[in-house]
């Protein structure tokens, strides 16, 4: 063992002179511990609500997008659509056409964003495991079908399984340019609602499902889409296949996977996750403090340890290391402890939920705070905390050559 490591360790685990550096050092490791602790634990809570959130988006939200540059509408002849079916791991392809729509029900109005979908949306999007109300259903008997999201059905009282009342969907007309009345200025149809799905409050509140067909009929198009969805197979390379239909497509097209299509929501979970991890980072600044204030009294205590082993031969440089190497020790001990309570009490919030949302109340879609730890979050927060101790325990040992590194033995 290394004289700095062994004298060190020894100074970390015998008794001082002086009862309150033990006290201290105690406060610095436990202060380290409570910081890192504190850190994985946040970090993990933020990585189990974002991949809640992702999870969510995803329902909605295909694996790959097909837009058009400039414009709104294109045809779906303008792609190479057969070639991109043909990729490997291209599962579904489905032609969007969305438009804003004002809905009235009954006696109440209320404005969304109408998406005509084709038939095997369904399969894409999954959105059937999301249904709180009535069946995914588009198309029956030759008859069309709304689906609409939870916020929408509760601003308009909408039932699916009150037959009496349809949705009337009101869209301004593209065809003409003047109008002898208001109600000249709009198409206008009818359709029944079959279910309503809940996803996220961003989707709930302003979205409707109806089939391409009744979309394009209300809006005076013929093959027209807004948008390729594109579903791929679990296991697809999807940066590579983003490339390749991209090349496809031409400069034309934008080609966008989940993550670009909510590009400010994700930069926005980043962004809170790193605020949260500098704040709490800064906490730990705060604690080390006490590693300063246990190393300097410990200095104190040992100027005749000091002057010993100046006698002995140490030079200037060894006596430093071991002191820094106390330091490190305080810094390493709080963060191994740290590192290993955080990761036991997410294990324990993983397995048995003992910390609740709302008290339980089961108003959220999950009952208890969710946890994931990350490999990555561990490394950071460990590095983290050496670089901290590290140079709290630089600060007081570089002051032992101003007053103690010229003393003798008396």
């Amino acid at each position: 063992m290394k004289v700095p490591v062994y004298i060190a360790k020894r100074y970390l685990i015998s008794r001082k002179s002086h009862n309150i550096i033990n006290i201290i050092s105690g406060i610095a490791v436990a202060g380290v511990t409570i910081g890192t602790m504190a850190l994985i634990i946040i970090l993990s809570v933020f990585n189990g609500f974002e991949k809640i959130v992702t999870t969510l988006f995803n329902s909605f939200d295909p694996d790959l997008m097909i837009t058009v540059k400039e414009g709104k509408v294109f045809r779906p002849s303008d792609l190479p659509g057969d070639s991109i079916k043909a990729l490997p791991g291209v599962l579904r392809y489905t032609e969007v056409l969305e438009e804003t729509a004002l809905l009235k029900y009954t006696s109440k109005q209320y404005i969304v964003t109408m998406k005509g979908v084709s038939e095997d949306y369904v399969r894409l999007s999954g959105l059937d495991t999301m249904m709180v109300g009535g069946d995914f259903i588009l198309q029956s008997h030759g008859k069309p079908f709304a689906v609409v999201g939870y916020g929408v059905a509760y601003y308009l009282g909408i039932n699916p399984d009150d037959y009496s009342d349809p949705i009337h969907v009101y869209v301004p007309k593209r065809t003409r340019s003047s109008y002898t009345s208001l109600d000249q200025a709009f198409n206008s149809a009818v359709i029944m609602p079959a279910g309503i799905f809940s996803i996220q409050q961003d989707f709930d509140s302003r979205y409707m499902i109806v089939p391409i067909a009744f979309a394009r009929d209300l809006l005076e198009y013929t093959d027209e889409v807004t948008s390729i969805e594109i579903g791929l197979a679990p296991q697809t390379d999807r940066e590579k296949l983003q490339d390749e239909i991209s090349r496809l497509c031409g400069d034309r097209f934008v080609v966008r996977n989940r993550i670009q299509q909510q590009a400010l929501l994700y930069k926005i979970m980043k962004s809170e996750k790193l605020a949260v991890f500098l704040i709490l980072a800064f906490i730990l600044i705060i604690a080390t403090f006490n590693v300063i204030g246990s190393l300097s009294m410990l200095i104190l205590d040992k100027r005749k340890d000091i002057a010993v082993l100046r006698s002995m031969g140490a030079g200037n440089r060894l006596i430093k290391r071991i002191f820094l190497t106390e330091g490190m020790m305080i810094s390493f001990s709080g963060a191994i402890l740290g590192l290993t309570l955080g990761a036991l009490v997410c294990w324990i919030q993983q397995r048995y939920g003992v910390i609740p949302l709302k008290g339980g109340s089961g108003s959220f879609i999950i009952d208890a705070y969710p946890v994931q730890m990350q490999v990555m979050d561990f490394v950071r927060v460990f590095l983290t905390v050496f670089i901290i101790g590290f140079a709290a325990a630089w600060y007081p040992v570089r002051q032992i050559s101003k007053k103690y590194l010229a003393e003798k033995l008396s």
